[in-house]
C-alpha cells in the first residue's frame, strides 16, 4: 500500500514505516502529525484518485528530528571580465517517519 501526499508544497510517494526528508515543519521533535492532502491511494491494485484530494484519507507521521541539509554551492562567473561569485546555501529539513495510511 502506498499513497501520494502533498507535504509542505511538495508531493511524495510514501509507504508505511518509510523515513523521508521534507521542508521544515512547524512541529516539535517526537510529535505526531497528520497529513490530509492525500492525492492518490493504492491498496494492492485498488487505486483511488482524488479530485483534487481523496476524501477521508489521512496519513499519520512522527517528526524524528530537525536538521540542515548538505551545502549547495552556487558559482557564477563571467568570462574575460574578472567576475566570480561563490555563494552557499543549506536547506532546513525535517525527518519524518510514516506511521500509517488510512483510506
Amino acid at each position: 500500500m502506498y499513497a501520494i501526499v502533498e507535504i509542505a508544497g511538495q508531493q511524495f510517494k510514501i509507504e508505511k514505516d518509510q523515513k523521508i526528508y521534507v521542508h521544515r515543519l512547524n512541529a516539535e521533535e517526537g510529535s505526531k502529525i497528520d497529513f490530509e492532502r492525500v492525492l492518490l491511494v493504492d491498496n494492492d491494485g485498488n487505486i483511488k484518485v482524488g479530485n483534487p484530494t481523496v476524501s477521508g484519507a489521512k496519513v499519520s507521521a512522527t517528526v524524528l528530528n530537525h536538521l540542515k541539509g548538505d551545502k549547495v554551492l552556487v558559482f557564477k562567473k563571467k568570462r574575460r571580465k574578472g567576475y566570480q561569485k561563490l555563494n552557499g546555501h543549506r536547506q532546513y529539513l525535517s525527518r519524518i517517519e510514516i506511521n500509517g495510511i488510512e483510506a
